[in-house]
């Protein structure tokens, strides 16, 4: 498999996608031992270096027709630079809009006029780069707009990642649409490295296993990028707060007070969140037990190397004729998977799909 690369489209260029592009980048020379955030440098034979971006869709008139590399330094994206991309010689595209941009969101995004510019035929684009697979970055609450992309991957002959809260991979219809088509789907909504559902669930499991029996819980976040002020609107939010409350409410064999979501957007942290998890139960002899924790991170990034397992385990599915929502691989990375795992179980599962003792 050596010299095999993995053919990238993006769409949305906002933080989450600077953070992937420039760890590609920066990791490039390593070949083996270990990454922080990856599984595996050597993913089933891909390296993070095998990763090519061959494509870019974006709404944000500032980063339409520049070179990918330049396009994801523009503001509004506020994620840290850690290494200067070379030049990719891959010019950003305009996607359609469709509700990817909520109306209090058109001047920060630069939303282009479409009076101006026109979209262009996002399936013709993907055949014409070749694309393997097609990753979705399009802000929470485009529920159209993924849509249109999904359909495009399907069209196209492409895999698809989707790392938004909108539910494709675990939604029966879409996840038979890419069976039908013999493509592989990977979703919905990604976690993070080490990020507050994740940290969350662990908390949640920990209890339930160590007999605490839970009353309530929450967990409220806190960040000063776009990805935040786009959530200040509650409408783009229900399926956010489904994907987030299941996967911790999955550890929990019973019913639980749960309030887990975005709670507020602070400009001066930029691309940090911070979250503050919250839980009380009851132990032996009904006393009570109280958790808080506060976990402070740089939120792209925590994610990005989660996403770059992802996109090698599609590309895998691609390579051995696997079709349908990826169930080990899309429990392990997203929070709104077709199944519920525990984190370990899920672990285990995608290393037998690496070593191929498991198809999906």
């Amino acid at each position: 498999m050596a010299g095999k690369k993995i053919r990238v489209a993006i769409a949305g260029l906002g933080n989450c996608a600077t953070a992937l592009i420039q760890g590609v980048h920066y990791y490039r020379n390593k070949t083996e031992g270990t990454i922080p955030g990856l599984m595996h440098v050597n993913f089933g034979g891909y390296l993070p270096r095998d990763i090519e971006f061959v494509a870019a869709f974006e709404v944000d008139k500032t980063k339409i027709d520049k070179d990918i590399s330049e396009a994801i330094l523009q503001k509004p994206n506020c994620a840290k630079k850690i290494i200067t991309v070379p030049k990719i010689g891959v010019k950003v595209m305009p996607g359609p809009i469709a509700d990817g941009v909520a109306p209090h969101m058109v001047e920060p995004f630069h939303c282009y006029d479409p009076k101006e510019i026109e979209p262009v035929d996002v399936a013709e684009v993907l055949k014409t780069t070749k694309a393997d697979l097609l990753i979705n970055y399009l802000p929470v609450g485009s529920h159209d707009g993924v849509r249109l992309y999904a359909q495009a991957a399907i069209d196209a002959g492409c895999g698809f990642v989707n790392c938004i809260p909108e539910f494709i991979a675990s939604d029966p219809e879409w996840g038979q649409k890419f069976k039908d088509a013999n493509l592989p789907v990977a979703g919905d909504d990604v976690k993070s490295q080490l990020g507050a559902t994740i940290l969350h669930r662990v908390i949640a499991d920990l209890c339930v296993k160590r007999g605490i029996e839970l009353e309530e819980t929450y967990q409220l976040n806190i960040g000063g990028d776009t990805d935040f002020l786009n959530m200040t609107e509650e409408d783009r939010l229900k399926t956010k707060r489904i994907s987030k409350t299941e996967a911790v409410t999955s550890q929990v064999p019973y019913q639980v007070p749960v309030r887990i979501g975005p709670s507020d957007y602070v400009d001066f942290l930029g691309n940090q969140k911070i979250c503050y998890i919250y839980a009380k139960g009851r132990n032996f002899g009904d006393q009570p037990i109280i958790i808080n924790v506060k976990l402070a991170v740089e939120d792209s990034f925590n994610s990005a190397g989660v996403v770059i397992d992802a996109l090698r385990a599609v590309k895998l599915a691609l390579d051995r004729g696997i079709a349908g929502p990826l169930i080990s691989l899309s429990s392990y990375c997203f929070k709104h998977p077709p199944k519920q795992f525990t984190d370990a179980e899920a672990y285990e599962f995608v290393e037998e799909f690496i070593k191929g003792k498991r198809d999906i």
